[in-house]
């Protein structure tokens, strides 16, 4: 065997098959060498998962105010002077009483759109213009009414984090939810920006409350997440969304929650929840390392997405939206248009509304439920793998062909299953991806190395084989190879012998050349029967053939099928014995004799040659049973154990009980007869008498035995036992002369071949 051979057969070889892709899985789990298309896998899991799990049903809770491009054709393009905002803060409040409003907006400049300005340059040149001018600042300094429009009712404002170069900080922020004590010591790896643009100082002091509306895109551009708390130069501070919902539930206190694990470290890093605390209450928000969640999207976005309600800013303004429309509503203000750069793309749809991205993680702060992916994903998908590794080994080692197919795919369904409940039962955004990969190249590794296996094995089968049974047969052991080999055992087998007579008298007459085609076409018909009758061919030896059948493929008909076989190979001497008779030669005959019983059967030989053959008491037992042909003349002699194993397949004549060279014991003999259609037909009468005559023989009642063979012989002269007859008549005419010794039983001693 080459270096390369015994590499491939090694289960070094196997075993790596299996590892490599865990051990690959595993640097992805453990975060060492992320898997770029196994992340994205992940992702395109959950967004799947997400689509599936959505309600699609409106929140009557939550209403988007949306500065559409209709509101902008009626009221003017964006900025809006913030005499509007303030009248539209007014309207929300006032006349349709909403609960809480938010602004998706920042309002980081002064308002431009007044003539306050150019007032304040003129009074400077005219000094009765300065003394007019404070009676009219109130009217025209908008950013002053829109602050009076929010002072004491609840409203949210926006502002919007930055990471760059310089740090750029504009506007006021509001007051951190909470202070750096409260992390305990523990390096939270919150999300961190080094700037901001916030709201006017004016406004900002006016509405207090004031959430961020960054969001986390992944690294294809899709927003999936959103941190409900950020830092920013060691401050925290909560998004919109949670900013929204403290207002709306009287603005509880927030808390960190982390894992109370004893066998955690003080330090431990991980973070568990974002606590909201109000008196005895306490809200727990699930989160991740992070402190994010992932938003719970409800369904396509959009005014027809249907998730939300959403409201023109123009019919507010304009007053064509009845009064209390809005009561107790959620009110988020912010825009949809394509032209103010708010479209985000999100697993429900590529041009998403920022606002309603807020508006879904809002909902699912009211819901109480918000997908997160826990501190701990890490650790649950390195012990998934082993176990997905540890039953996908066991599975692939104890099925075979199709029931593996069927079990990788019920381990697969089992782990989506399982990711599924854990999404739908406990929110829980868990990996999925290495794992189904892991398991599809652990399959897609054992089916190569199984295919190159079973290459391997087939052509080893073909060449073990291949001279023995035909390539059907070949092909059948191929399925299961590991069942094949040639190591020696004991088994029951049928064994048959077929010898070519008139060889010698027809060689004579032929030339070389003439008797090997005459050879070459005697042992191609009879190895073709041997084949179609499923039996496995031993060898030539001279002109006589050896068979058995039986091995290598079990076979509990095989006596059956070995004299059916020897039936068939005397029928097809016919074709041969024209193609002599035309020559002006004398017709071949055959012998054939099959003897049932438990032989070894192997690769036996020396070490310069080796053969599969069968060896033992019955294999010369049949051996001496085909020599018997000649004398009983009969085409066909088997012996007791195979007429025991056929059973009633056939029709059966006995034709004495003999002990052959070798042999103690006596062995009854017998003789199938054709079967209808298939030569000449002995009648149930014909072999009543020869019983008869056999039966009187044996008791020696010869005269009694003589006239059956009469009877016979005059009724039934094309009989196929007339060689039987004829060499009873013979025995019956010896013992007249010669009788047989006291205690004979009918037996016959053959002392040679």
């Amino acid at each position: 065997m080459s270096l390369s051979r015994r590499f491939l057969s090694s289960r070094w070889l196997r075993a790596g098959l299996l590892l490599v892709p865990l051990v690959f899985g595993l640097l992805h789990a453990a975060g060492v060498w992320p898997l770029a298309l196994v992340t994205q896998l992940d992702l395109l899991i959950d967004d799947a998962r997400l689509r599936l799990s959505a309600p699609n049903l409106l929140d009557e809770r939550i209403v988007i105010v949306d500065i559409d491009e209709p509101a902008m054709q009626q009221i003017g393009r964006w900025p809006w002077g913030r005499d509007r905002m303030a009248a539209l803060t007014h309207e929300l409040f006032v006349r349709q009483r909403a609960a809480v409003v938010g602004f998706d907006l920042v309002f980081a400049e002064a308002d431009s759109s007044s003539a306050l300005i150019e007032l304040e340059r003129l009074a400077a040149a005219d000094s009765s213009l300065a003394s007019r001018l404070p009676a009219w600042r109130n009217a025209l300094d908008h950013d002053a009414t829109f602050a009076r429009a929010l002072t004491g009712r609840a409203a949210v404002l926006g502002f919007h984090f930055t990471s760059d170069r310089g740090a750029h900080r504009s506007g006021s922020l509001p007051q951190p939810v909470f202070e750096p004590q409260a992390l305990a010591g523990r390096p939270i790896r919150f999300t961190e920006w080094n700037g901001y643009s916030s709201n006017l100082d004016a406004l900002a002091k006016a509405a207090p409350r004031a959430g961020f509306f960054n969001s986390l895109p992944d690294a294809d551009g899709v927003v999936r997440s959103m941190p409900l708390l950020a830092m920013h130069a060691g401050r925290h501070f909560e998004t919109l969304a949670l900013a929204m919902f403290r207002a709306h539930t009287g603005q509880p206190q927030v808390q960190l929650g982390f894992p109370r694990e004893r066998w955690l470290p003080a330090d431990y890093s991980g973070l568990e929840s974002v606590l909201l605390v109000q008196g005895d209450q306490r809200v727990a928000v699930p989160v991740d390392g992070r402190a994010a969640v992932r938003i719970p999207y409800r369904g396509a976005g959009g005014p027809r997405g249907g998730s939300f309600r959403y409201i023109s800013a123009a019919d507010l303004l304009q007053g064509r939206v009845p009064a209390g429309q809005l009561a107790g509503a959620l009110v988020l203000v912010g825009s949809s248009a394509p032209g103010l750069f708010d479209i985000r793309a999100t697993p429900v749809g590529q041009a998403y509304p920022g606002v309603e991205v807020h508006a879904s993680l809002l909902s699912g702060l009211l819901d109480g439920r918000l997908p997160v992916q826990p501190d701990w994903s890490r650790g649950f998908e390195v012990a998934q793998l082993l176990v997905t590794m540890l039953a996908a080994a066991l599975l692939l080692a104890g099925l075979r062909g199709g029931h593996q197919v069927l079990a990788m795919l019920g381990l697969g369904l089992a782990l989506v299953g399982l990711n599924a409940w854990l999404y739908a039962a406990r929110d829980l955004v868990l990996p999925l991806a290495a794992s189904l990969v892991m398991l599809a190249l652990v399959y897609a590794a054992a089916m190569s190395w199984g295919y190159l296996r079973e290459g391997r094995s087939r052509r080893s089968l073909k060449r073990l084989f291949g001279t023995y049974v035909s390539p059907d047969r070949v092909r059948e052991m191929a399925r299961d190879p590991e069942r094949y080999t040639m190591q020696a055992e004991n088994r029951q087998l049928s064994v048959m012998f077929c010898d070519m007579r008139n060889f010698t008298q027809i060689s004579e007459t032929l030339s070389p050349l003439a008797l090997r085609e005459l050879v070459n076409r005697f042992f191609s018909a009879m190895t073709a029967v041997i084949a179609e009758h499923r039996g496995t061919l031993d060898k030539y030896i001279g002109d006589a053939i050896m068979a058995f059948w039986g091995a290598p493929l079990d076979d509990p008909l095989h006596a059956e099928r070995a004299v059916r076989a020897a039936l068939q190979m005397v029928r097809q001497l016919d074709p041969l014995n024209d193609v002599l008779r035309a020559q002006g030669l004398p017709p071949m005959g055959v012998g054939i004799g099959i003897n049932t019983g438990l032989v070894c059967v192997g690769d036996m030989g020396s070490d310069a040659r080796r053969s599969y053959t069968v060896m033992g008491d019955a294999v010369n037992l049949a051996s001496r049973i085909e020599a018997l042909t000649r004398h009983y003349g009969v085409d066909v002699l088997v012996g007791e154990a195979t007429r025991q194993a056929a059973g009633d397949a056939f029709r059966w004549v006995e034709v004495d009980r003999v002990r052959v060279k070798g042999k103690q014991q006596f062995v009854t003999l017998f003789t199938p007869l054709p079967e209808a259609g298939q030569g000449i037909l002995s009648s149930d009468d014909e072999l009543r008498h020869w019983a008869l005559a056999l039966a009187a023989y044996r008791l020696q009642h010869w005269d009694d035995a003589q006239r059956h063979l009469q009877d016979l012989h005059s009724r039934f002269e094309a009989s196929a036992l007339s060689g039987l007859q004829r060499q009873l008549a013979l025995r019956i005419q010896h013992f007249r002369l010669h009788p047989p010794p006291p205690g004979w039983d009918g037996s016959h001693s053959f002392e040679t071949k």
